[in-house]
């Protein structure tokens, strides 16, 4: 076994070494909505489950220079957001919601993604994702960096509702193959869906 302290790396190789450990890591694909009514998107693979009781996910966002980005910052401000699970029929145009743009530019029109209304937020969700969770902000959690300066922003959100395309749900459950989930690896890479194996619980 190679042992490596990371205290001993910079930021950047401690990043390298963990996005390629920790794989594959799911990917929120997130929708805002500024104060002025844009919606903004953008895709985040520190994403996961927190508890189902009640139903909580967490998604960190990065900040950059210690600035928030619009993500967190809309999430603050109207306290919604919509989380949606990208697959392979829009994982491209996914990818294109990544890009930089202004606050008041929209990743979905840039993308040529279509916005469909949300039933209990505000912020409307993507017609083209097959998962839809419209989220209400549970709370922000600045981590990381120093205390004046953060590294990024925890979001706890609570699923208020759930949207799924027809052919990926049956009887409470989801159908992956239907789904056909991505998912992050390092660099530029992404991952399929691939073998898929039980082992009971002992």
């Amino acid at each position: 076994m190679i042992t490596i302290d990371p205290d001993a790396l910079s930021e950047h190789d401690n990043y390298k070494l963990m996005i390629g450990s920790i794989i594959p890591r799911p990917i929120a694909w997130v929708t805002t909505l500024t104060p002025s009514g844009t919606v903004n998107a953008a895709p985040f693979s520190y994403f996961n489950i927190v508890t189902a009781n009640p139903p909580l996910v967490s998604i960190s966002v990065g900040r950059r220079g210690g600035e928030r980005k619009d993500t967190s910052r809309n999430a603050a401000a109207l306290g919604e957001f919509v989380v949606h699970i990208p697959d392979e029929r829009n994982v491209e145009a996914m990818n294109r919601t990544a890009a930089t743009l202004g606050p008041e530019e929209s990743e979905l029109a840039a993308a040529g993604l279509t916005a469909v209304p949300s039933e209990a937020v505000r912020v409307p969700g993507i017609a083209e994702a097959a998962v839809r969770l419209e989220c209400r902000l549970e709370r922000i959690v600045p981590l990381g960096g120093t205390e004046l300066s953060p590294a990024c922003d925890l979001l706890i959100g609570r699923i208020v509702r759930y949207h799924f395309r027809d052919d990926v749900y049956e009887g409470g459950h989801i159908d992956p193959a239907a789904l056909k989930p991505v998912s992050r690896l390092a660099g530029t890479s992404y991952a399929t869906l691939g073998g898929v194996f039980q082992l009971e619980r002992p």
